[in-house]
Order: structure tokens, then C-alpha cells, then sequence
């Protein structure tokens, strides 16, 4: 049987999963790629479900539910002196005489605004979901994690300059994406109704910026976290400040995913330092089953 499109994609990005924060750009190749996707995986016994798979159906379109709308939002980023893009979803019945809380939510290494789309369908899930009155209904925000004037993935995921477009993405997040998303659309300001999440590099980028700037983030899920993410010591280095600010940090990976020691890492130092958290271990590789179903598991708990 042929491999789904959708699963050779993804298993294709995590290849390309390279960007380790402590290592130097010339280290970085597809070898090293490969060989950090590759690691052998040692489960502990707290390695586990905490969650159940979202039930079947969580994405598919049904009859009857009122669907949000999807738009091309555009904003001026000082970071990158271009004019940028992202998706938004905008819940259904949204109305500016109403305030909503706001998710960022951050593709992969290999992806732009559209691999959420391709990947999770998070506006059905929260259309779903909020049909359901299990979500709060909320703004979603997908933007290009990789602040670079020419923001494309280009034919070398791996350039130096590649991997230091998802970390100028910070400055470009706090200092331009939200504010101008502020400006267009009636959402809440205070950091209680924002949230940030993402998928492998995307996920590292959650918990890069999200732990750093919590200020900003009171919610934070990383799926699947890549090679980017920061030791946990530095991810962390107040667990008293965290254990306060914090009203939910989700965590989870596959067991058949080669990456998941970086995210076993930082739940074994949170769970040393008494920060609260969610640990969600499922059966799945580095792939969009396991991205779109935490999402659904994620999305019913913020913001509440």
C-alpha cells in the first residue's frame, strides 16, 4: 500500500528537524539531522497517555456546524523590514463587538501558514468544537515562524541563516505579529486570553519564547518539540515564577518518534522543580496524527 501524501510530508520534515539551539551552525546537516531523529527511544514509566486519541471524526467537516471563517491577514514587521503574511481563523459568529481570546499556533521546519491547514484543520477541529461547547471560541493565528525577508523554506532547510529566521521570529511575534493582529481584530490584551503552541520546530519555538515572556503567554503547547529547544534549565530558570504565571503548559510526543528525548527532558525538569504541566505520550511517529490530536486535546483546556 502506497504511504499517505500527508505522512510522507511530514516524515520528510522531521528528516529535516536539524536546528539545535546549542549546537553551532556548521554542525548542522542533514546527517546530523538524521542521526538526532534516529536516537534510540527509552521510555520511563511516566511515559504515557494522559489523554485519550481525539475520537474519530474530530476533524472532518459535519453537517450542521456553523464554520468560522479563514483569511489572509498581512502585517509590516520591522524584524524583517517586509510586508508579512498569516492565516486567521476567525471562530463562527465572530463579531467585533465582542472580545475573543487568541491562539498563535507554529508550523514545522519545513513549513509555512499552510501546514496547520494540511496537517491539523485546526479551524474544523475548533469549529467542531466549538459547535460542541467544548472550546471557547477563539481567534487562531498562523504565521511564518521564520523571519527572514524571503520567508519561503528554500531548497536548504539547514542554512545558517534558515535556522536564525525561526529564532529572529521571537522579536517578530512580541514586537509586531501581535500587536498589528490587536489592532485588526477584537481580541482580549492581557496575557490570560493568549495562547502559543506548534509542532516540532514549531513546538521548540513555543517553549523558547512562551517560557521566556510569560508576561505575554499564560498557555503553552509544544506537540512533538523539536532539536531548537533550549535546555530546560534555561527554559526555566525560576520554577517559582513559572509554577505562578503558568495556567497551562501541555507537553506531548509520540513514542515512536526519535525526537522525543528533548521533550521528555524538559517534562522530567519540570517535574523535578514542581511545575505544574501536561505529559501526553501517544502511539504515534513525528506526524500530523499526532499534531492534530493533541490539538483537539489542547484546544478544550485554554482559556478556561
Amino acid at each position: 500500500m502506497k504511504p499517505h501524501p500527508l505522512t510522507t510530508l511530514t516524515f520528510t520534515l522531521a528528516i529535516a528537524l536539524a536546528a539545535r539551539a546549542q549546537e553551532k551552525p556548521a554542525d548542522t546537516s542533514p546527517e546530523r539531522a538524521r542521526a538526532n531523529f534516529a536516537r534510540a527511544i527509552v521510555l520511563a514509566s511516566d511515559d504515557v497517555r494522559a489523554f485519550p486519541e481525539a475520537p474519530a471524526g474530530f476533524k472532518a467537516v459535519r453537517a450542521g456546524v456553523p464554520a468560522g471563517k479563514l483569511e489572509l491577514f498581512e502585517y509590516d514587521s520591522g524584524v524583517t523590514g517586509t510586508r508579512r503574511k498569516a492565516n486567521v481563523y476567525l471562530p463562527p459568529g465572530y463579531s467585533p463587538e465582542k472580545k475573543y481570546p487568541v491562539l498563535y499556533l507554529l508550523h514545522g521546519i519545513g513549513g509555512d501558514i499552510t501546514e496547520w491547514l494540511k496537517a491539523g484543520s485546526p479551524n474544523v477541529v475548533l469549529d467542531n468544537l466549538i459547535a460542541d461547547g467544548k472550546a471557547v471560541p477563539m481567534i487562531i493565528v498562523l504565521p511564518n515562524g521564520r523571519a527572514l525577508p524571503d520567508d519561503r523554506p528554500g531548497p536548504n532547510v539547514f542554512a545558517p541563516e534558515q535556522q536564525a529566521g525561526f529564532a529572529r521570529f521571537e522579536r517578530d511575534l512580541l514586537d509586531f505579529l501581535i500587536p498589528a493582529v490587536q489592532a485588526k481584530y477584537s481580541t482580549f490584551t492581557d496575557r490570560e486570553h493568549r495562547a502559543l503552541a506548534g509542532l516540532s520546530m514549531g513546538g521548540g519555538q513555543t517553549l523558547n519564547f512562551g517560557l521566556a515572556h510569560l508576561d505575554t503567554f499564560a498557555w503553552l503547547g509544544a506537540f512533538s518539540s523539536a532539536p531548537n529547544t533550549k535546555p530546560p534549565a534555561e527554559l526555566v530558570p525560576d520554577p517559582v515564577a513559572a509554577r505562578a504565571q503558568l495556567k497551562l503548559l501541555y507537553l506531548s510526543c509520540g513514542n515512536k518518534d526519535g525526537l522525543i528525548n528533548f521533550s521528555q527532558g524538559v517534562h522530567r525538569y519540570l517535574k523535578e522543580h514542581d511545575v505544574p504541566h501536561l505529559w501526553n505520550v501517544d502511539e504515534h511517529g513525528h506526524d500530523g496524527a499526532t499534531w492534530g490530536s493533541n490539538l483537539y486535546i489542547f484546544s478544550r483546556r485554554i482559556f478556561r
